[in-house]
Formats: C-alpha cells, structure tokens, sequence
C-alpha cells in the first residue's frame, strides 16, 4: 500500500488548504454563527474540488476532508460528497449520474444522507410506488441540502429532494452542522440505481465512516496545532509551558491518537478507491475517530489551560466537532461489537 497523494491529490489538498485558510477565519466563523458560509461553498465550488473529488475518489476526499477539519469550515464539503457525487458515481444509473452528477460538481446540488451512526437505528418504509415514510431525527446540514440520501429499510438507497419532503424543523446539534429533523410521509424517492440486495448501502455507509473519519483527523491536527502554538508561546516562571514534560507528553499522546485516525482512514479509503474488501477497515477507522478523536480534542482544551474553558475560543469549536464526529460516528463499544460480528461472521464462512 501506498498512501502518497498522487499529484491531482496534492494539488486539490493544496488549493483546499488556501482557500479553507483564507476564508474559514475564526472571524469569519464566529459571524457564520450556525449557518452555513456560503462566500466559502462558492469558492470551494468555483475551484473545482466537489467535482475533482470524482477523479481523485474516496482517498482523494479524505485529504480534502482533513483539510475541511482543520479549521472546521462550516460547509457541507463532505457530506455532499459522499452521500452525493461519491454515491451517485458509485452506484447511480448512467441516466442518473448524466443527470445528477453535474449539479453536484458545481456545488448547486448539496446532499446529505439521512444515514444513522450504525445500521439498524432507524428505520424508512418505501411502498412499491416508491414512497418513503418514517423520520429521522438528526440528519448533518439538512437545512441546506437540495437531496438527502436515504436508506429503508432493506437497506435500498433512495434520493428524496428536500422540497419534497416539506418544511424542515432545525435542530441543533453539538457541532454547528446545520442539522434537521426528516419527517416522510409518502415522500416520493428516486432509488439510486438497480442494484438488488445491500451491497450499495454498504458501500455508502462504509464510505461516509471513513470520510467523516477522515474529518476528524483534521479536526484533530488543528487542535492540537493550536495547542502546540499555544504552549510554545505561554510562559509559566520564565520557561514556555511546552519546556515541561507533562505537557510534551500530553501533545505527544494526542500527536500518536491524530496519526492513528489518519492513517486507518488512508488504508479504508485506499481499499475501497481499489473495490477490496473495506468494511472492517472503515470500522476500525470510525472506531479511531470515535475514540481517540475526544481524546484528542479535550487534550487541546486542557492543554490551553484556562483558556480552554472560554467558549469564544477558537480551540472550542475543534471540541465541539471533535465529540459531534465522536456522537455521528457511534461511540466506541458499539463500533468494536459491530467489527467483532463482523469478523465472526467472516470466520464462519
């Protein structure tokens, strides 16, 4: 395996990271308040990166996602992709991805899954019209989102147009995502694609716990950058906080856990970019995110001392994503009960 970005990949890494820098300010994110920035979601679409996401594929996302983290950049960049372009790529009819995928490219379709933190805690009826009924309860930037992506429960993928599903009731989560409440009630749906049984909502699902995984590595990175600003510069009796071995011990624990959730995200994204096996690897890259990601997001808190606790701060919005990522996820023993299934049915057979 190899993991080195190849040069498509790193140029779109590098023109995310100028634009996500130039614009995603802690100014500028203060005023966005809980909406989306969309001086930011036209920018990003006028360079090309939802549409470059097609030809750099699921591993090319996770670094464009990382970038998104670390200055947690209040658009849905990563939810429209994958439950978005990624899904219709992947999965639509031709006549579906003519028809969808550009407005997906240019960022004038947005799209958010209505897909729950582990399979089975939810539940969507689809009559044989094609009619949806059921609610979900949280689902990511719904209130910006011209398509959500939403599976039944057989565990058929269906696009539902938000218009059609009427008025959203906000609801706020602990990041500010923008979220909303779907209620269907004989929603008409488009079913994504022909294919029968599961494998498509497998695919997805294995695809968004990487891809949001691969948000919480940058989430991380970010805070703990800051951290390490903070502790370098901070002076306790004449000698900078970062000189003391507690807090260099601190940094380098959350320094290993950021590098753990980046590279098991790499390896899923890798796999599934190749359509090897993936779903073991992408629980083992959710259950990282999950895990280490509140560790490290409450080490940058603790590690600005007093000023971690200030909610204007901008290491706070890092906590804030870190423990939403932790909640959308699934937290870690019923991450670690879905692999352990999983591997025994995988040694049963």
């Amino acid at each position: 395996m190899d993991f080195t970005p190849t040069e498509e990949q790193q140029a779109a890494r590098d023109l995310a990271a100028r634009i996500y820098g130039d614009l995603a300010t802690h100014e500028r994110l203060t005023a966005t308040g809980t909406g989306v920035d969309a001086e930011l979601w036209k920018a990003l679409c006028a360079a090309g990166l939802p549409g470059a996401v097609e030809e750099t594929g699921l591993l090319g996302l996770v670094l464009l996602a990382e970038e998104q983290g670390r200055t947690t950049a209040q658009v849905p960049f990563t939810a429209s992709c994958v439950y978005g372009l990624l899904a219709v790529a992947r999965h639509g009819t031709e006549e579906q991805r003519a028809r969808l995928l550009p407005g997906f490219r240019d960022g004038t379709a947005v799209a958010t899954g209505a897909f729950p933190a582990l399979p089975g805690a939810g539940a969507v009826r689809a009559d044989a019209d094609g009619r949806l009924t059921g609610t979900v309860e949280r689902v990511p930037w719904l209130r910006d989102a011209t398509h959500v992506l939403v599976p039944d429960e057989k565990r058929a993928l269906w696009l539902v147009r938000t218009a059609d599903a009427g008025p959203v009731e906000a609801v706020e989560l602990t990041a500010p995502w923008s979220a909303g409440r779907l209620a269907l009630d004989g929603t008409p749906g488009e079913r994504l694609g022909t294919a029968a049984g599961s494998r498509p909502y497998d695919d997805v699902l294995a695809a968004a716990r990487i891809a949001f995984a691969g948000l919480q590595a940058g989430v991380c990175a970010g805070s703990l950058a800051r951290a390490v600003a903070y502790t370098s510069q901070r002076e306790q009796f004449g000698r900078p906080l970062s000189s003391h071995q507690a807090v260099q011990l601190r940094a380098a624990d959350a320094h290993m856990d950021t590098e753990s959730i980046r590279v098991t995200a790499y390896e899923a994204a890798w796999r599934l970019d190749r359509d090897l096996p993936a779903a073991e690897h992408a629980l083992t890259a959710a259950w990282w995110a999950s895990e280490a990601g509140k560790r490290v997001v409450h080490a940058g808190q603790h590690l600005h001392g007093g000023l971690g606790a200030d909610l204007d701060h901008p290491v706070h919005r890092h906590f804030l994503w870190g423990r939403q990522l932790d909640a959308y996820l699934g937290c870690g023993t019923e991450l670690l009960a879905e692999l352990g299934d999983l591997l025994a049915k995988g040694a049963a057979s």
